[in-house]
Protein backbone atom coordinates (compact mmCIF):
# COMPACT_ATOMS: atom_id res chain seq x y z
CA UNK A 1 0.00 0.00 0.00
CA UNK A 2 1.42 3.70 -1.04
CA UNK A 3 2.12 5.78 1.58
CA UNK A 4 -0.01 8.92 1.80
CA UNK A 5 1.52 11.70 0.03
CA UNK A 6 1.21 13.97 3.09
CA UNK A 7 1.96 18.05 2.92
CA UNK A 8 2.24 20.38 5.70
CA UNK A 9 0.44 23.49 5.85
CA UNK A 10 1.33 26.58 6.59
CA UNK A 11 -1.03 29.64 7.43
CA UNK A 12 0.23 33.57 8.38
CA UNK A 13 0.01 35.25 11.84
CA UNK A 14 3.06 37.00 12.48
CA UNK A 15 4.50 36.92 15.77
CA UNK A 16 1.62 33.87 16.35
CA UNK A 17 3.41 31.89 13.71
CA UNK A 18 5.89 31.22 17.09
CA UNK A 19 2.86 28.23 17.65
CA UNK A 20 3.42 26.44 14.31
CA UNK A 21 6.90 25.75 15.25
CA UNK A 22 5.34 23.62 18.29
CA UNK A 23 3.47 21.95 15.96
CA UNK A 24 6.28 21.35 13.65
CA UNK A 25 7.85 19.53 16.46
CA UNK A 26 4.84 17.60 17.75
CA UNK A 27 4.59 16.31 14.12
CA UNK A 28 8.44 15.41 13.97
CA UNK A 29 9.11 14.08 17.10
CA UNK A 30 6.41 11.20 15.97
CA UNK A 31 8.19 10.75 12.29
CA UNK A 32 5.50 12.32 9.92
CA UNK A 33 7.34 14.12 7.76
CA UNK A 34 5.84 16.54 4.24
CA UNK A 35 5.95 15.47 1.03
CA UNK A 36 5.23 19.11 0.38
CA UNK A 37 5.38 22.41 1.91
CA UNK A 38 3.27 24.95 1.67
CA UNK A 39 3.57 28.27 3.61
CA UNK A 40 1.63 31.67 3.79
CA UNK A 41 2.96 35.05 5.62
CA UNK A 42 4.51 34.12 8.46
CA UNK A 43 3.82 30.44 7.56
CA UNK A 44 6.26 30.80 4.36
CA UNK A 45 9.36 31.43 6.74
CA UNK A 46 8.56 28.28 9.28
CA UNK A 47 8.07 26.22 5.88
CA UNK A 48 11.05 27.31 4.42
CA UNK A 49 13.23 26.18 6.96
CA UNK A 50 11.17 22.99 7.62
CA UNK A 51 11.53 22.49 3.58
CA UNK A 52 15.19 22.81 3.69
CA UNK A 53 15.62 20.67 6.83
CA UNK A 54 12.40 18.01 7.39
CA UNK A 55 13.81 16.79 10.49
CA UNK A 56 13.18 17.41 14.26
CA UNK A 57 16.36 19.69 14.62
CA UNK A 58 15.17 22.31 12.50
CA UNK A 59 12.45 22.93 15.64
CA UNK A 60 15.60 24.14 17.20
CA UNK A 61 16.97 26.29 14.68
CA UNK A 62 13.38 28.01 14.05
CA UNK A 63 12.87 28.15 18.20
CA UNK A 64 16.20 29.80 18.38
CA UNK A 65 15.37 31.89 15.98
CA UNK A 66 11.80 32.97 17.10
CA UNK A 67 13.57 33.46 20.70
CA UNK A 68 15.95 35.83 18.84
CA UNK A 69 13.33 37.70 17.34
CA UNK A 70 12.04 37.81 20.85
CA UNK A 71 14.55 39.23 22.31
CA UNK A 72 14.81 42.06 19.63
CA UNK A 73 12.39 42.87 17.39
CA UNK A 74 15.00 44.57 15.71
CA UNK A 75 16.30 41.52 14.56
CA UNK A 76 13.35 41.83 12.12
CA UNK A 77 11.82 45.49 12.19
CA UNK A 78 15.33 46.73 12.50
CA UNK A 79 14.42 50.43 13.61
CA UNK A 80 13.94 52.67 16.03
CA UNK A 81 9.81 54.25 16.45
CA UNK A 82 11.30 57.86 14.96
CA UNK A 83 13.24 56.23 12.02
CA UNK A 84 10.09 54.12 11.04
CA UNK A 85 7.58 57.36 11.53
CA UNK A 86 10.04 58.87 8.98
CA UNK A 87 9.99 56.16 6.52
CA UNK A 88 6.11 56.73 6.70
CA UNK A 89 6.24 59.71 5.97
CA UNK A 90 8.51 59.29 2.96
CA UNK A 91 7.17 56.52 1.49
CA UNK A 92 3.75 57.10 2.21
CA UNK A 93 3.74 52.97 2.19
CA UNK A 94 5.02 50.93 5.06
CA UNK A 95 6.58 52.04 8.21
CA UNK A 96 9.81 49.24 8.38
CA UNK A 97 12.04 48.24 6.31
CA UNK A 98 12.45 44.58 4.78
CA UNK A 99 16.19 44.52 4.37
CA UNK A 100 16.51 43.36 8.43
CA UNK A 101 13.90 40.12 7.92
CA UNK A 102 15.89 39.41 4.41
CA UNK A 103 19.47 39.24 5.94
CA UNK A 104 18.33 37.14 8.81
CA UNK A 105 16.57 34.98 6.59
CA UNK A 106 20.17 34.50 4.36
CA UNK A 107 22.27 33.94 7.34
CA UNK A 108 20.02 30.95 8.37
CA UNK A 109 19.00 29.75 5.10
CA UNK A 110 21.92 30.55 3.16
CA UNK A 111 21.72 31.28 -0.25
CA UNK A 112 19.23 28.40 -1.11
CA UNK A 113 16.54 28.05 -4.00
CA UNK A 114 13.33 26.07 -4.58
CA UNK A 115 15.42 23.32 -6.54
CA UNK A 116 18.05 23.29 -3.72
CA UNK A 117 15.23 21.90 -0.72
CA UNK A 118 14.98 18.92 0.50
CA UNK A 119 11.05 18.85 0.40
CA UNK A 120 8.75 20.34 -2.59
CA UNK A 121 7.79 24.23 -1.50
CA UNK A 122 5.21 26.49 -2.56
CA UNK A 123 5.08 29.78 -0.89
CA UNK A 124 1.77 32.05 -1.66
CA UNK A 125 2.08 35.71 -2.23
CA UNK A 126 -0.19 38.51 -3.68
CA UNK A 127 0.85 39.75 -6.92
CA UNK A 128 0.10 43.72 -7.14
CA UNK A 129 -0.01 44.10 -11.30
CA UNK A 130 -1.97 40.72 -11.94
CA UNK A 131 -4.32 41.51 -8.48
CA UNK A 132 -4.13 37.64 -8.14
CA UNK A 133 -2.64 34.51 -6.18
CA UNK A 134 0.73 33.88 -6.80
CA UNK A 135 2.59 31.06 -6.00
CA UNK A 136 6.64 31.08 -6.15
CA UNK A 137 7.99 27.18 -6.46
CA UNK A 138 11.31 28.61 -8.57
CA UNK A 139 13.92 30.80 -7.73
CA UNK A 140 15.60 32.58 -4.51
CA UNK A 141 13.89 31.16 -1.44
CA UNK A 142 14.43 34.29 1.08
CA UNK A 143 13.14 36.54 -1.95
CA UNK A 144 10.01 34.42 -2.02
CA UNK A 145 9.21 34.44 1.56
CA UNK A 146 10.05 38.06 1.98
CA UNK A 147 6.91 38.79 -0.39
CA UNK A 148 5.10 36.25 1.31
CA UNK A 149 5.24 38.13 4.28
CA UNK A 150 5.15 41.72 3.20
CA UNK A 151 2.51 42.73 5.58
CA UNK A 152 0.56 45.88 4.03
CA UNK A 153 1.48 49.01 5.68
CA UNK A 154 4.53 47.43 7.80
CA UNK A 155 6.75 46.22 5.09
CA UNK A 156 7.23 47.53 1.66
CA UNK A 157 6.00 45.49 -1.32
CA UNK A 158 8.62 43.27 -2.89
CA UNK A 159 9.89 43.69 -6.03
CA UNK A 160 10.72 40.58 -7.98
CA UNK A 161 10.98 40.04 -12.13
CA UNK A 162 9.72 43.63 -12.32
CA UNK A 163 6.37 42.83 -10.62
CA UNK A 164 5.04 43.52 -6.96
CA UNK A 165 3.82 41.33 -4.17
CA UNK A 166 2.26 41.86 -0.63
CA UNK A 167 1.30 38.98 2.17
CA UNK A 168 0.26 36.14 1.16
CA UNK A 169 -2.68 36.26 3.39
CA UNK A 170 -4.26 38.77 1.97
CA UNK A 171 -5.57 36.08 -1.31
CA UNK A 172 -5.25 32.26 0.54
CA UNK A 173 -3.93 32.61 4.50
CA UNK A 174 -4.52 28.95 5.06
CA UNK A 175 -3.95 27.40 1.41
CA UNK A 176 -5.67 23.75 2.22
CA UNK A 177 -7.34 23.19 -1.71
CA UNK A 178 -3.58 24.13 -2.82
CA UNK A 179 -2.15 20.86 -1.35
CA UNK A 180 -4.80 18.80 -2.55
CA UNK A 181 -4.78 20.32 -6.31
CA UNK A 182 -0.82 19.37 -5.70
CA UNK A 183 -1.48 15.66 -4.98
CA UNK A 184 -1.91 15.43 -0.95
CA UNK A 185 -3.96 13.16 0.43
CA UNK A 186 -3.42 13.45 3.91
CA UNK A 187 -2.91 17.32 5.21
CA UNK A 188 -2.05 18.65 8.52
CA UNK A 189 -2.55 22.45 8.90
CA UNK A 190 -0.70 24.22 10.86
CA UNK A 191 -2.34 27.53 11.79
CA UNK A 192 -2.09 29.87 14.70
CA UNK A 193 -4.85 29.89 17.12
CA UNK A 194 -7.49 32.82 15.74
CA UNK A 195 -9.73 30.16 14.63
CA UNK A 196 -10.02 28.11 17.66
CA UNK A 197 -11.70 30.88 18.97
CA UNK A 198 -15.75 32.67 18.28
CA UNK A 199 -14.88 35.64 16.61
CA UNK A 200 -17.37 38.96 17.77
CA UNK A 201 -18.07 42.04 16.12
CA UNK A 202 -15.77 44.56 16.56
CA UNK A 203 -15.96 47.42 19.58
CA UNK A 204 -13.18 50.09 18.07
CA UNK A 205 -12.82 51.27 14.81
CA UNK A 206 -9.44 49.55 14.16
CA UNK A 207 -11.12 45.97 15.18
CA UNK A 208 -13.37 46.31 11.95
CA UNK A 209 -10.55 45.48 9.20
CA UNK A 210 -9.17 42.72 11.59
CA UNK A 211 -12.32 41.30 12.02
CA UNK A 212 -13.32 41.38 8.18
CA UNK A 213 -10.09 39.70 7.48
CA UNK A 214 -10.67 36.98 10.08
CA UNK A 215 -14.62 36.32 8.12
CA UNK A 216 -12.49 36.21 4.92
CA UNK A 217 -9.90 33.83 6.58
CA UNK A 218 -11.98 31.58 8.16
CA UNK A 219 -15.01 30.91 5.65
CA UNK A 220 -12.75 30.13 3.35
CA UNK A 221 -10.61 27.52 5.22
CA UNK A 222 -14.18 26.32 6.09
CA UNK A 223 -15.40 26.09 2.60
CA UNK A 224 -11.65 24.16 1.51
CA UNK A 225 -11.90 21.43 4.18
CA UNK A 226 -15.58 20.84 3.23
CA UNK A 227 -14.97 20.16 -0.18
CA UNK A 228 -12.01 17.91 0.16
CA UNK A 229 -13.06 14.52 -1.15
CA UNK A 230 -13.74 11.79 1.62
CA UNK A 231 -10.41 10.27 0.31
CA UNK A 232 -8.37 12.92 1.94
CA UNK A 233 -7.47 12.73 5.19
CA UNK A 234 -7.33 16.27 6.86
CA UNK A 235 -6.23 17.56 10.34
CA UNK A 236 -6.04 21.06 11.74
CA UNK A 237 -3.63 20.94 14.94
CA UNK A 238 -4.41 23.01 18.22
CA UNK A 239 -2.77 26.24 19.01
CA UNK A 240 -1.28 26.41 22.50
CA UNK A 241 -0.97 29.04 24.60
CA UNK A 242 -2.81 31.38 22.57
CA UNK A 243 -6.01 33.60 23.81
CA UNK A 244 -8.32 36.57 22.64
CA UNK A 245 -5.11 38.67 23.88
CA UNK A 246 -3.44 37.51 20.57
CA UNK A 247 -6.58 38.17 18.54
CA UNK A 248 -6.01 41.62 18.80
CA UNK A 249 -4.73 44.07 15.67
CA UNK A 250 -1.51 45.18 17.44
CA UNK A 251 -0.70 41.22 18.41
CA UNK A 252 1.06 40.95 14.93
CA UNK A 253 4.33 42.46 16.00
CA UNK A 254 4.07 40.99 20.07
CA UNK A 255 7.24 38.59 20.11
CA UNK A 256 5.96 38.00 24.49
CA UNK A 257 6.38 34.65 25.43
CA UNK A 258 7.43 33.01 22.29
CA UNK A 259 8.44 30.00 24.59
CA UNK A 260 5.62 29.26 25.72
CA UNK A 261 3.63 29.57 23.04
CA UNK A 262 5.70 26.83 21.44
CA UNK A 263 6.15 24.21 24.43
CA UNK A 264 2.63 24.70 24.73
CA UNK A 265 1.72 23.98 20.82
CA UNK A 266 3.76 21.13 21.22
CA UNK A 267 1.78 19.93 24.00
CA UNK A 268 -1.50 20.39 22.40
CA UNK A 269 -0.26 19.04 19.08
CA UNK A 270 1.14 16.41 20.41
CA UNK A 271 -2.02 15.09 22.59
CA UNK A 272 -4.26 15.59 19.29
CA UNK A 273 -2.24 13.67 17.63
CA UNK A 274 -2.31 10.33 20.09
CA UNK A 275 -5.73 11.08 20.46
CA UNK A 276 -6.06 10.65 16.49
CA UNK A 277 -3.79 7.34 16.87
CA UNK A 278 -0.58 9.02 14.89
Amino acid sequence: MTAPRTAFVLGGGGALGAVEVGMLGALLDRGITPDLVLGTSVGALNGAFVAQDPHPGVVDRLTDLWQGVAASSKEVYGDNPLRAVRRAVVTGTHVWSARPLATRLREELGEVTFADLAVPLQVCAANIERAAEHWFDTGDVVDAVVASAAVPGLLPPKRIDGEHYLDGGIVNSVPVARAHQLGATRIFVLQVGRIDRPLRPPRRPWDVARVSFEVARRHRLHRELDELPEDVEAHVLPAGGTSERDDSVFAGRDFRAVADKIRLSREAGAAYLDAQGL
